[in-house]
């Protein structure tokens, strides 16, 4: 049985990832990212998007927890952790909210269907598995 990839994050105050978008040949610098299981998807402010230069384009309107809000989205690069710990994803959707007083959201897809993700807040840590 082949061994399953573990990365190891900090934990500190919230759950927290280090990540970068990335869009042809422009690269954000590392940006902490909410973890949000509550959530579907990634979730980034309209000034990454267009710092990045991304194509935006109108979708539906989502159902948030705040009610229902108009999301753009665009497809871009995301590239979790650094060095020696990195998960990368190519072309992924990610969805665009008309407000740059929000977060970055990292929802349950991808994250959550690659990975068992278990919260060690008292040691400081967060875990990603593989998931099999």
């Amino acid at each position: 049985m082949s061994q399953r990839k573990k990365y190891v994050f900090p934990y500190v105050h919230y759950p927290v990832l280090p990540i970068q978008f990335i869009y042809k040949e422009k690269e954000t610098p590392i940006i902490a990212a909410l973890i949000d299981s509550g959530g579907d998807s990634i979730v980034i402010p309209k000034a990454i998007a267009q710092y990045l230069g991304s194509n935006m384009e109108e979708t539906d309107a989502a159902k948030t927890a705040g009610g229902t809000a108009s999301l753009l989205k665009t497809s871009l690069d995301m590239v979790i952790g650094r060095e020696d710990q990195k998960i990368v994803y190519k072309n992924i959707e990610v969805f665009i909210v008309d407000s740059n007083d929000v977060p970055v959201l990292v929802g349950r897809h991808p994250l959550f269907d690659d990975f068992e993700i278990t919260f060690k807040k008292k040691k400081g840590h967060i875990v990603l598995i593989e998931a099999q």
